[in-house]
């Protein structure tokens, strides 16, 4: 019996593997060691830099691959001291395992495989590189496919019932050549060429080209046979494809035994100058160095580097200088410092541009102005750093700050500006882009020093100290900053503002429900009561927030309504629903013809609360019908909002402001098309009414009076709908139309305004003419012009908006206020109101923005649509 490791010491073995020879472990200490089972003697052992985990030794136990802690994967050969370790290229870290090739003529390939995927490798150890380990490719596996046994490309796999099965490798679908199957197209067959090439099948390559080859693919054999020193068989493939120099130049090297020598032939022929250099200076020949190009370079390196050796420094130093090479500079300077001649060796580094090294030796050799100079080309932030602190040590702080910066020390840059600069405008700006906790800290306590307590409470807040900065707040009187920092919230007035403004970052930690309620608990106590609502409201304390939030004396803007209503939203989202009575009586205040029915919900308490404020209920003073109309739209009640918002524009228009009235209903409009809600007929018909006298001013304006009069007239039709405004509305359709040639309803319109609560009000520069106009009537008429239906196509008068046949509400124009027509149809991009392609592109030749919605338009936003059936719907507004 043989225990092993012989001494504990070495490591814990956490891997082992067994050939019929050899035994093969792998420790926890990075040792892979070979054993002899005859004699259980140690053949060899090599040291890796990290643990082993896995070890795969071939069939003869010659060769083997390990995976490492790091998941790489690495090919050793024990029993060959010539050949090094080489690490597997584009080594997957899912790889579980690895089996070789037991077809005998490919001993160095193997697979490497996870539960995806197989990945082939080829071991090419004689090549003018020196050995390497190179990937073919790869193969997808079947779900629960183990592979088995690999031989000549063909994989067998155990499936999940135990069974086996057999996959042919990607990488070896050149050998579907040799058993008769076609080539295939040109880019497959250089893909099966290359494959061969890697796999190290020559003769398999060439009888692919051989069969379809161009001379571009006997070329990459060829080059392949020289990488691989294959002499002989590429003296037959450039025989192959007529390459005559090329076969004399191999002949001529042919008998040559010295592989390092032949080699470097190989590499010139290959075009690769440097590596046949080092061959040549390797090899038993090395005066075949000087017989190919840039000779003359070579020689003067070398005897730079050697007169270096020698001692005579100053020589080799110049000569190293004058030669173009940047490697040999480095070379120089690597012997000068080994040498310890940091001055000589630093130069040549600078002369070379190896920046970050040359700074380094005058570094060591305390040369700090030279070091200044090369900082702006050092990378290194180690070298930065040794400079600044030489710096600081002599006093020199703005450069010290400068190289702290470059070496992105941040705290340093920041106790250095705070410390010897005073300058905490830098360090605040710093703070601000690195986040550093550690430079905020010291901020804050700067600040502190100068009693600045706002700009302390931000830097407090910024390095995670909420308490503290909680308790100095709380101290000094400074709750608003804290509140503001802590919160990102809106600026309270404080008399600290310019402090906030220089302080307040964009960004900031975030804060706890424990924050916000500790702000909130402090505003209640000194009864802010808007405050205290906002940080209840951010706690998740609904109830709490509502009541600071109605204790709140009344403002202009009334912002304490505003988060009230807010909160109620919050609170009782989609749990409420409200509606107003459809047979409510208006009365003079509003509001109390839109008292709410609360409908069964989870908790209605606060919207209860909210409306009994609104309605005055509480203290005798009802609120702006806005911000009911506010609350329904919060809680998503569209319906109750849209019969409010009619109220308001309702209210609006008796006190004349159309402007406004317009918008108010153009927006819940807008609105509940959006939630896709039916229309009220109310609603649709006052937004086109108010809408019709808006577009008086338009035409009027560009002198189309005919077009003003028919809004004039709509209008006038429905006068008692602007109560504040009656008699100029009826004198301009009185002017208008009799401008326009509308003799009749000028008279009509006249006439109205003889009656007695009228006849005073008359403008008296225009009293006598409409006196006149009524005492000798004229009854002329220009007859309107008539223009299909969209619906059924029956001819009806330009602004007759109801079909006398279909009984349809007609569409109008958003720009003309004639009924739309279904061969003339656009629409607003904006608010997808329609309007007359052809009567829109005249009204933008002078306008600049959209009648209905006032958003900015132009001729080339207006499409002409050919298909304007979507818009024709027959859906009955809402009664």
């Amino acid at each position: 019996m043989k225990l092993f490791p012989d001494d504990e010491r070495k490591g814990r073995i956490l891997c082992h593997a067994l050939t019929a020879d050899f035994l093969y472990y792998g420790t926890d200490s990075g040792d892979v060691v070979c054993v002899l089972v005859e004699d259980w003697e140690t053949v060899s052992s090599f040291s890796h830099s990290v643990g082993v985990r896995k070890v795969f030794p071939d069939l003869n136990g010659t060769r083997l691959v390990f995976i490492d802690d790091k998941n790489s994967g690495f090919l050793l050969s024990p029993t060959n001291a010539t050949d090094s370790c080489l690490e597997l290229p584009n080594f997957s870290p899912t790889i579980t395992g690895v089996l070789w090739e037991n077809w005998p003529a490919d001993r160095g390939v193997f697979v490497a495989y996870d539960d995806d995927k197989v990945y082939t490798y080829a071991l090419h150890k004689t090549t003018i590189y020196g050995p390497r380990v190179v990937l073919v490719g790869s193969t997808a596996l079947l779900f629960s496919q183990k592979p088995l046994l690999l031989h000549n490309g063909e994989l067998t796999c155990q499936t999940a019932s135990g069974k086996t099965s057999e996959v042919a490798l990607s990488t070896h679908s050149f050998l579907n050549k040799a058993s008769g199957t076609p080539a295939g197209p040109k880019p497959e067959l250089g893909k099966q060429i290359a494959q061969a090439l890697m796999l190290k099948r020559f003769h398999e390559a060439c009888g692919l080209c051989r069969s379809a080859g161009s001379s571009t693919d006997w070329a990459e054999v060829g080059k392949a046979c020289l990488v691989h020193m294959e002499v002989e068989l590429a003296i037959q493939v450039y025989r192959m494809s007529s390459n005559v120099g090329m076969v004399l130049s191999l002949q001529g090297i042919q008998d040559i035994e010295d592989m390092n020598l032949r080699a470097g032939h190989l590499a010139m022929f290959l075009e690769d100058y440097n590596l046949a250099q080092d061959l040549y200076l390797s090899s038993g020949c090395a005066i075949a160095a000087l017989e190919f190009q840039e000779h003359d370079e070579a020689c003067r390196a070398g005897v730079a580097r050697m007169s270096i050796r020698m001692g005579d420094i100053r020589r080799g130093a110049a000569q190293a200088i004058q030669h173009p090479s940047r490697v040999l500079k480095k070379e120089c300077g690597d012997i000068l410092e080994g040498m310890k001649q940091f001055s000589e060796a630093a130069q040549l580094y600078e002369k070379g541009q190896y920046y970050d090294k040359a700074a380094s030796v005058y570094i060591r050799c305390k040369n700090w102005a030279k070091v200044g100079e090369l900082l702006p080309h050092v990378s290194s932030p180690k070298i930065h750093l040794q400079y600044a602190k030489a710096k600081e040590a002599d006093g020199k702080y703005k450069d010290a700050a400068q190289a702290y910066e470059s070496a992105k020390d941040w705290d340093n840059v920041i106790r250095v500006l705070l410390e010897h600069l005073n300058n905490p405008e830098e360090a605040v700006r710093i703070v601000r882009e690195t986040q550093s906790i550690d430079g905020a800290k010291m901020v804050a306590r700067f600040f502190l020093g100068l009693n600045d307590y706002g700009s302390a409470i931000h830097f407090l807040v910024l390095s995670h100290c909420n308490d503290e900065a909680f308790q100095l707040a709380q101290q000094h009187g400074q709750m608003e900053v804290y509140a503001d920092i802590i919160a990102l919230t809106e600026r309270f007035s404080s008399a600290n503002e310019a402090v906030r403004v220089t302080c307040v970052c964009s960004s900031g930690p975030e804060a706890t429900q424990e924050d916000y309620q500790s702000i909130a608990l402090y505003f209640e106590g000194e009864k802010k009561h808007l405050q205290a609502g906002k940080f209840f409201q951010k706690c998740g304390q609904y109830s709490r927030a509502l009541k600071h939030f109605l204790k709140c004396p009344n403002t202009d803007d009334n912002l304490a309504v505003e988060m009230a209503i807010e909160t109620v939203s919050a609170e009782c989202h989609a749990n409420i629903q409200v509606h107003v009575p459809n047979d409510v009586t208006i009365k003079s205040s509003v509001l109390d013809a839109c008292v709410p029915q609360v409908g069964q919900a989870k908790d209605s308490t606060l919207t209860n609360q909210l409306i009994d404020y609104l309605m005055g209920e509480s203290d005798g003073m009802p609120k702006d019908a806005k911000y009911l109309f506010r609350l329904y739209m919060a809680l998503q009640q569209y319906r109750e909002a849209a019969r409010t918002a009619i109220i308001i524009a309702r209210e609006e228009q008796c006190a004349g402001n159309y402007r406004n009235a317009h918008d108010v209903l153009f927006s819940m409009y807008t609105e509940l098309k959006a939630q896709k809600i039916t229309i009220p007929t109310e609603m649709a018909t006052n937004l086109m009414i108010l809408h019709s006298y808006l577009l008086v001013k338009v035409h009027v304006k560009r002198g189309d009076h005919l077009k003003g009069a028919r809004m004039l007239i709509r209008v006038s039709n429905n006068i008692s709908k602007f109560p504040a405004h009656v008699v100029p509305i009826l004198t301009s359709a009185v002017i208008e139309c009799h401008r326009a040639g509308l003799k009749n309803s000028a008279f009509g319109f006249a006439a109205m305004l003889m009656r007695p609560e009228y006849r005073n009000e008359i403008d008296p520069k225009y009293r006598k003419k409409i006196e006149a106009m009524v005492r000798r009537p004229d009854k002329s008429e220009l007859e309107e012009e008539t223009s299909p239906c969209p619906f059924c196509g029956v001819q009806l008068p330009e602004n007759e908006l109801l079909c006398i046949s279909c009984k349809n509400n007609l569409p109008y124009c958003i720009s003309t206020g004639r009924h739309m027509l279904k061969e003339d149809w656009s629409v607003c991009p904006h608010c997808e109101f329609p309007a007359l392609y052809s009567q829109f592109n005249l009204l933008l030749e002078t306008e600049t923005v959209c009648p209905m919605c006032s958003e900015t338009l132009s001729n080339e936003q207006i499409k002409k649509l050919p298909d304007c059936s979507k818009y024709l719907q027959t859906d009955e507004p809402e009664q």
